[in-house]
């Protein structure tokens, strides 16, 4: 029984030790040293496929969602036993009336009425979700999309995942002026429309003391976009101390 309780405070011990590497794993890594921040091309061993096309409601356009195909792996049992195979699944975005959903490479936008179809960005990215803002866009006759996504291998572990920063950007519902609104090496916490005042409102928190994390230690800035604006410029405000 004591051997017993001593091999149960290993396990413990490694199970606490492994949590504790995982939850400590750093988001950025500045060291100069290790890979470039910026991957310049696609995972060329995934095989790209795309959704069929959607067309967000009173816009001329149609958004086809580029991604991986998913394979999993699951257990199948037959009569010598159980055994790995592959199961296939070529769907790999989700649609709700006004935003898509996935982990996402590229958008690609096609004109109503035209053959021609043009990529979002020529880089690489993980796209998590596209949303048009429709109701702001209807009364300021500008239509926007907005995207939260991975753009930079801030850990440089040679891949874009959700282990990277979060970034914020915009574009046009044809997909044009694809543009980066948040600042590089600041985590994108939130976001939130304001249609009275036709502003989109984001938070972001930089990693102030180096230490690859994201913590209470760290600073969060306040952001605001006036999308009727020409211009689209990023102000900050902090509505802490005022």
């Amino acid at each position: 029984m004591r051997t017993s309780h001593f091999v149960c405070i290993g396990i413990s011990l490694l199970l606490l030790a492994s949590c504790k590497e995982e939850t400590e794993k750093p988001k950025v890594i500045y060291d100069a040293s290790k890979a470039g921040k910026e991957l310049t091309k696609a995972d060329s061993t995934q095989i790209k496929i795309a959704d069929l096309p959607i067309q967000m409601q009173g816009t001329n356009y149609l958004i086809h969602p580029v991604g991986d195909l998913n394979v999993y792996e699951k257990r199948a049992k037959n009569k010598y036993g159980s055994s790995s195979v592959n199961d296939l699944s070529f769907t790999i975005s989700n649609t709700s009336e006004y935003q898509i959903t996935g982990y996402l490479q590229n958008f690609k936008f096609q004109k109503i009425g035209s053959d021609s179809i043009k990529a979002l960005t020529d880089k690489p990215v993980l796209i998590q979700t596209a949303t048009y803002l429709k109701s702001v866009s209807d009364k300021i006759n500008k239509q926007i999309m907005v995207y939260t996504l991975m753009d930079m291998d801030t850990n440089k572990d040679g891949k874009l995942d959700v282990s990277d920063i979060t970034t914020l950007y915009l574009s046009k519902i044809s997909g044009e002026k694809f543009t980066k609104v948040s600042v590089d090496f600041q985590e994108l916490i939130d976001w939130n429309l304001i249609e009275s005042q036709n502003r989109l409102y984001f938070r972001t928190v930089e990693d102030t003391n180096k230490n690859g994390n994201f913590d209470s230690k760290d600073v969060l800035h306040y952001n605001y976009i006036d999308l009727a604006s020409k211009d689209l410029e990023v102000k900050t405000y902090d509505p802490i101390s005022n």
